[in-house]
């Protein structure tokens, strides 16, 4: 598999290299410079979750690992479904949360996890990733206790839930987590300025675990094709697919799984008040303001690092913006469809909630609807309690985690202070 960097086309890197480094040239995201197409797609519907994702995996990596070896590290990483719930007639919900970690992420932060295992070249490793919530846990859980890998995450101090804090910043040993007094996108800007910084990426090993690795898009792919599968062929020839959308990660690795020859008709972009994107779809203009914290915190994200790729895939698959559809929701609206979820008898919260509401607002008679659910309700327990009156029993990974004690130390946004810090923790 050859990827290259959209911003610096003449950097082409093998997948081992780009799992490795994360992040090209100039912050070049990597690209694949094929993408297969499968042909017979009933056919790999048919075939269980596991055989199938290896065998989606392998014609994208390439003869770089066997299908063996690709398959191996599907069945380590995919240990746990990603079932579809019916909600209401052609409605239905893509449960990504039955993971150790309770969020979507659990599915590409393994795959990197295994993925970056299998091409080490035994030299020094340190996962620098900045997170707005749920790939924290995804990727310390992914990595924790791995030999010879160091893991830092950086996350907007006050700005994620309690519990998805606690989640991933009392777990010690090789994951050091830390809480900048700033945003999400703060957090971000220092991981990219730690990947400027040519001597510290080789002093320290630097690689990311964010979104941005192609490794974690590419697990991501998967589960568009299995809840396809899920579906009766009617259902998915005509399907309408809306995705909670902060970094564009998912959104990327949906339209993927488009490109490879999954039905999916359209997609949706849901945003909360964050909606560098909807305005950029609606005027043409690229002008991200400062982020708003709201109760849908995974998604406060003013600056999406993988809007590149989408962009990068619709111009090789001759696909016009116009054709994604577009919502941003208030946390007054996406709290009025977790009530309407909850009297329709589906628990859900925020993020899903968004995905529930634009859907809803765009699709046609005759077409089905998926939105995806990114994380357990448990994980925003305080404002989904407080939405429904209720009281929400905490799941056993959330349970344990809650009673212990952070471990994160608080640092200002300061470059001088993290790199301190990367050099500290080898």
């Amino acid at each position: 598999m050859k990827l290259y960097n959209i911003k610096e086309n003449d950097e082409q890197v093998s997948f081992g290299q780009a799992v490795r480094q994360g992040l090209g040239r100039n912050q070049g995201l990597f690209f694949p410079s094929e993408l297969p197409c499968f042909d017979d797609i009933d056919g790999l519907l048919a075939e269980d979750f596991t055989s199938r994702s290896a065998k989606i995996l392998s014609a994208l990596i390439g003869d770089e690992l066997s299908p063996e070896a690709v398959k191996a590290l599907v069945e380590n990483a995919f240990q746990f479904p990603a079932p579809i719930q019916k909600v209401k007639d052609q409605v239905y919900a893509l449960e990504l949360f039955h993971g150790p970690t309770l969020a979507f992420k659990d599915f590409g932060g393994r795959f990197m996890a295994q993925s970056l295992a299998a091409v080490s070249d035994g030299g020094k490793i340190t996962i620098l990733t900045a997170t707005s919530g749920d790939t924290g846990a995804a990727v310390a859980h992914a990595f924790y206790g791995m030999e010879n890998i160091q893991v830092v995450i950086l996350y907007p101090k006050g700005k994620i839930s309690p519990l998805q804090e606690k989640l991933f910043c009392t777990l010690g040993k090789n994951i050091h987590t830390v809480a900048i007094n700033s945003d999400f996108d703060a957090c971000q800007a220092l991981v990219k300025k730690a990947f400027d910084d040519q001597a510290l990426r080789a002093e320290v090993g630097l690689n990311s675990a964010n979104s941005i690795n192609i490794s974690r898009l590419m697990a991501q792919i998967c589960y568009y094709f299995e809840a396809a599968a899920q579906m009766s062929k009617a259902e998915r020839e005509n399907l309408v697919v809306s995705v909670p959308s902060g970094n564009f990660g998912n959104l990327t690795a949906g339209m993927l799984a488009k490109a490879l020859g999954l039905p999916i008709k359209r997609f949706i972009a849901a945003t909360n008040v964050n909606d560098t994107v909807p305005r950029y779809l609606e005027t043409g203009k690229w002008e991200p303001k400062a982020t708003i914290a709201t109760t849908s915190n995974a998604m406060d994200v003013s600056q999406p690092n993988n809007w590149p790729r989408i962009e990068e895939l619709c111009r090789i698959q001759g696909w016009g913006l116009e054709t994604l559809g577009k919502g941003a929701v208030t946390d007054e609206e996406s709290a009025a469809s977790v009530r309407e979820l909850y009297d329709l008898g589906y628990l859900c919260e925020p993020h899903g909630a968004i995905a529930y509401r634009t859907l809803g607002q765009q699709l046609q008679p005759g077409e089905t609807g998926l939105f995806l659910c990114t994380a357990h309700p448990a994980k925003f327990k305080e404002v989904v309690d407080e939405i429904l009156e209720t009281d929400i029993p905490l799941p056993g990974p959330l349970a344990k985690h809650s009673q212990m004690a952070l471990l994160s130390e608080v640092l200002d946004d300061d470059f001088e202070a993290l790199k301190a810090i990367l050099r500290r923790v080898q």
